[in-house]
């Protein structure tokens, strides 16, 4: 063999060995490659996981904020409520009696004083008083609700109640205990009887769903103040 070809047969065999060695390297660093973005995907997917979970925890925690606002809303509406149907701003029903007022039909007597046969407003003002001793809870007299800001007072030949003017028959609505009410009216020498007397026509029903209206008017405080550090 020549040594030409010996030498021929060096290069190739260098030349292969060097292929075969950037080929290997090659490979390794494709698989190493390939192993680092799977690597950082799992990452990535692990982080994502974790990620994921914390919102809905977050989530999961501010829905039970809502369920309980929600519970503090619902139990603010019922305070809120209650404290208006004892402002009374709310319409209100139950059983109770029903007082109608009517002047006298009677012919004035000769010198007797024709005002002792027409209601005054001391005549609605007495039976408003007793219904409120016998426990009457709510009170309207012409569908205006009596309050303990509401004035009942004479203007000429009509009654004022929170400013309205009423002219007789006089209807009276409270709620409570029906035999109650009843009794306090119809007491012996009571209000009933007295102005029957002087034949001013009254009319006393108990009922099972009296209907006492909301007040319509407003209340404002210029002097009263609430005292700091009251309950």
């Amino acid at each position: 063999m020549r040594y030409t070809d010996k030498k021929e047969k060096f290069f190739t065999f260098l030349v292969c060995l060097v292929l075969g060695v950037m080929v290997s390297t090659q490979f390794r660093s494709a698989e190493n490659a390939r192993h680092s973005v799977n690597q950082q995907r799992a990452e990535e997917l692990v982080e994502k996981l974790k990620t994921t979970e914390k919102a809905n925890q977050e989530l999961q925690e501010r829905l039970q904020h809502m369920e309980k606002d929600l519970a503090g809303s619902e139990d603010s509406r019922k305070g809120m409520q209650k404290l208006k149907m004892y402002a009374g701003e709310t319409e209100l029903h139950g059983p109770g009696v029903v007082v109608t007022l009517n002047d006298s039909m009677l012919p004035t007597k000769a010198g007797e004083d024709p005002n002792l046969h027409i209601i005054h407003d001391d005549d609605l003002l007495r039976i408003l008083n007793e219904l409120r001793a016998g426990g009457a809870e709510a009170l309207a007299m012409n569908e205006e609700r009596i309050l303990d800001v509401s004035e009942v007072r004479c203007a000429g030949p009509t009654v004022s109640v929170n400013n309205t003017r009423f002219s007789p028959p006089y209807v009276i609505r409270a709620i409570g205990d029906p035999k109650t009410l009843e009794s306090a009216l119809r007491l012996r020498g009571g209000v009933i009887e007295t102005l029957k007397f002087w034949g001013i026509n009254v009319d006393l029903r108990k009922d099972d769903d009296v209907v006492i209206p909301a007040y319509k008017g407003t209340r404002h405080y210029e002097f009263a103040k609430p005292k700091e550090g009251g309950a």
